[in-house]
């Protein structure tokens, strides 16, 4: 089988035996690519963007890798996932995004320099897009329960030490 796109894509990008100054740039200049084609993109929100692989890279221009890697980064975003896991150049792709889930998807991966962009200002006011940022990094906290030990007293509230209560059953 041959190898597809986003194996080839995944391969470069995430490669242990490139050197780290090419991986760098290589980030350096998809990240750029990437701010500009969202910037574009929050332009007119209400448009769905569709094509081909190969078409949607002209119309950004881009390269066909540099578009895997977009498709790969936006995909959980969408409202119908592509199949990026099989896709080629001629594959027809949509970038029909939930706003929400892709502000969202955005300050997860800590890309501030996509969650900033000043597109998003005439989509969701500041208070909206707070709200969606505190969202996302309240799912994301792991809180612990606190440890009841034997001779503290019962959560239930009855008043007796935790080992003579609930404990007892534990």
């Amino acid at each position: 089988m041959a190898t597809t796109l986003l194996k080839k894509w995944r391969d470069m990008a995430y490669s242990e035996t490139a050197d780290r100054g090419s991986l760098q740039k290589l980030w350096q200049d998809y990240f750029l690519k990437e701010k500009e084609i969202y910037a574009e993109l929050l332009q007119t929100p209400e448009t769905v963007v569709e094509g081909t692989v190969k078409g949607l890279a002209e119309k950004y221009d881009t390269d066909i890798m540099t578009m895997t890697g977009f498709l790969d980064g936006i995909n959980d975003s969408l409202k119908t996932p592509n199949p990026i896991e099989e896709m080629d150049e001629d594959t027809k792709v949509s970038l029909d995004f939930d706003l929400e889930l892709l502000y969202k998807n955005m300050v997860a991966a800590d890309a501030d320099w996509l969650y900033q962009l000043e597109q998003w200002d005439e989509i969701f006011d500041e208070d909206k897009r707070k709200e969606l940022y505190k969202e996302q990094k309240t799912s994301t906290t792991i809180r612990k329960e606190a440890k009841v030990y034997p001779n503290d007293p019962c959560p239930c509230g009855s008043g007796k030490k935790y080992k003579k209560c609930c404990g007892r059953n534990a």
